[in-house]
């Protein structure tokens, strides 16, 4: 009787093994490539439709989508949080000082909008993040990033405490931004690479006045802080005013080498450019990619695919939101 039992007994084992595993499998689940392909077919197209739609009638979109990627996956993890608003016992991150100058959040309701009307409840806010970054840089003219993995899922908070401690302030040192980006598994070359986003967008004057006034930081080419001054005339901007120089004067919207041409002529806005281009660490990859675009979107799509993996939320961690802007009601 007992040895007709074990085989039944042995069954049952196994039965509760694979549940347990299918279990631990589902929550620690991984991105993976075309995550939706079942769930959400459509997915990826619809964003990237989205994103082209925008750029067409608001340009500066593309930019914001970049910015985005950024700012959400270097605090703490690729999971929507910076798009929370301040509600239902949130405070949301975009009320820090390091998202000065970001905009156009309204517009992730448009792209989350046209998913959910295709399939609702399926695609997190942060697979938005990612993946309007990547199609956001196709529209700023820079590389075509194929390997843009999925399944992130959506925080349920914020980290508005850490933001000031993890976003790199206009001020941080190269040694600093260097230390951030390699304890996310991001290496030197391709954080060189990742700073070339500066290469589009801007910087407003309340972050580069420092360099100008009282005196001309000596490491500015003089030309280009005489340009600088008459872009800031004054030591004490008016954070509410729309008083910014460009990152890039020769191509401003397009995600390219010129930013490393800059900075070695002593053209960058911020102190960290200037480093940049001077510290042995990274000075030999400022020289490379200056000479070479196409080594340039090399490395940048890789320190993208990188910062977009950066400690996401999978399986049956966090949520789906249904509005990007707010948590789910319980």
């Amino acid at each position: 009787m007992a040895n007709a039992k074990m085989p039944f007994c042995l069954l049952a084992f196994f039965c509760l093994l694979l549940q347990l595993f299918s279990i631990f499998h589902i929550g620690n689940a991984e991105l993976e490539m075309n995550y939706y392909r079942e769930s959400c077919p459509r997915a990826e197209e619809i964003i990237r439709q989205q994103v082209e739609t925008l750029y067409y009638k608001h340009g500066n979109t593309a930019v914001s989508w970049l910015r985005n990627l950024f700012h959400d996956c270097v605090v703490k993890s690729c999971d929507a949080s910076l798009l929370l608003e301040t509600a239902r016992g949130v405070e949301s991150e975009q009320k820090s000082t390091r998202s000065f100058g970001m905009r156009n959040f309204k517009y992730v309701k448009v792209i989350k909008d046209a998913l959910e009307k295709e399939c609702p409840s399926t695609v997190s806010c942060a697979d938005i993040v990612a993946l309007s970054a990547r199609d956001g840089i196709v529209m700023l003219k820079g590389p075509k990033i194929d390997m843009i993995k999925t399944g992130r899922r959506d925080s349920r908070g914020s980290y508005l405490s850490d933001v000031e401690t993890l976003v790199p302030n206009h001020n941080d040192s190269l040694s600093s931004v260097l230390s951030n980006f390699n304890s996310m598994g991001i290496d030197v070359e391709a954080t060189v690479a990742l700073l070339g986003a500066h290469s589009v967008g801007r910087v407003h004057c309340v972050n580069l006045v420092h360099r100008l006034y009282p005196t001309i930081d000596p490491t500015l080419d003089p030309d280009y802080a005489l340009y600088l001054k008459n872009r800031c005339p004054s030591p004490n901007p008016d954070p509410n005013a729309v008083l910014y120089s460009r990152n890039d004067r020769e191509t401003p919207m397009v995600v390219d080498n010129m930013y490393y041409n800059n900075i070695m002529a002593h053209k960058g806005l911020l102190v960290i450019d200037d480093e940049l281009a001077s510290d042995p660490r990274t000075a030999p990859f400022v020289a490379k990619m200056a000479a070479d675009n196409g080594y340039f979107h090399e490395q940048f799509s890789r320190g993208v695919r990188l910062l977009s993996e950066t400690n996401p939320l999978t399986g049956d961690q966090g949520e789906i939101r249904k509005d990007c802007r707010y948590v789910n009601s319980k």
